[in-house]
């Protein structure tokens, strides 16, 4: 290799006196710089659909698996509720499932590994009924609101921890099927989450109306979702650098095709009767 050759021909003294510290560095220099083996690599990650389904399927799904296979790896799946993902990679999963890595970690949040670069970006923002007339345009609008929110959302969304007191009533949840429900209720006055998220949950219970599943509400009603909050990055963890290394390398690689694009605007045209032109559109 030239770098092999630069390496070791720059003074012959050097070479001499110091062959072996050399070489050992010239090994430690190409260790790091190799790509990971290629194998399977087990991803922890939260039920979040249309983003991570629980059969592993969804646009961050997609991202993932593409991207560890354009460098040879395969993508295995471990979906578990929001959250849980976070402390299972910490602590460790139930019975000792040897874990790689952990998906959707926030911008600084501590997390034992390596930090890829941000890979998807959700869309948080505001929904509510359009029968209700209310506007959002910022959290000042939703004084005196009911809010439920996903859990965590304090630590995630921009300014909202420091709203909270001036809400009429304040809620989070995992379980963000939960969020719907109570929109369509009427029990709470807006819900703080990702549109594509929240718009899939609609559709389901849209679904569940048609076969006959007895709701207590219209799940029909038409909603208005607002970006409120600026895209939201989200990062991988890996327990091993080398193949950190590997899924930033293809991801670059990826992006610069337009695939990532690509799979983002494929799952967001399925969703634009909901949340319109506004998904990624903060300014």
């Amino acid at each position: 290799m030239t770098f092999g050759v630069r390496a070791f021909g720059a003074s012959s003294f050097v070479a001499s006196r110091l062959a072996v510290p050399a070489a050992l560095v010239l090994a430690v220099l190409l260790s790091a710089a190799a790509p990971a083996a290629a194998r399977p690599v087990t991803v922890l990650a939260p039920e979040l659909p249309p983003m991570m389904t629980a059969a592993g399927t969804g646009r961050e799904a997609s991202i993932i698996a593409e991207t560890l296979a354009a460098c040879g790896h395969e993508a295995h799946f471990k979906v578990v509720p929001f959250g849980r993902h976070w402390s299972e990679f910490r602590d460790g999963a139930p019975g000792g499932i040897p874990l790689d890595a952990v998906a959707t970690v926030p911008e600084g949040m501590e997390m034992p590994g390596s930090r890829s670069v941000p890979y998807i970006r959700y869309q948080n923002g505001a929904s509510v009924l359009k029968s209700s007339g209310l506007t959002v345009r910022s959290l000042a609008d939703l004084a005196g609101k009911r809010i439920i929110t996903f859990s965590g959302a304090p630590d995630v969304l921009p300014g909202l921890r420091a709203a909270i007191p001036s809400f009429g009533d304040f809620r989070e949840r995992a379980d963000q099927m939960v969020h719907s429900n109570l929109l369509f209720a009427g029990r709470v006055d807006a819900v703080l989450a990702d549109g594509l998220i929240f718009a899939e949950y609609n559709r389901q219970l849209q679904d569940k109306a048609k076969t006959g599943g007895g709701l207590p509400f219209d799940p029909a009603q038409p909603v208005q979702f607002t970006a409120i909050f600026p895209p939201t990055p989200y990062s991988m963890v890996f327990r091993d650098e080398a193949l950190r290394a590997d899924f930033d390398r293809c991801f670059a690689e990826l992006k610069a095709k337009g695939r990532i694009d690509t799979i983002d605007r494929e799952t967001v045209e399925r969703y634009t009767a909901t949340v319109g032109e506004q998904y990624l559109s903060h300014k």
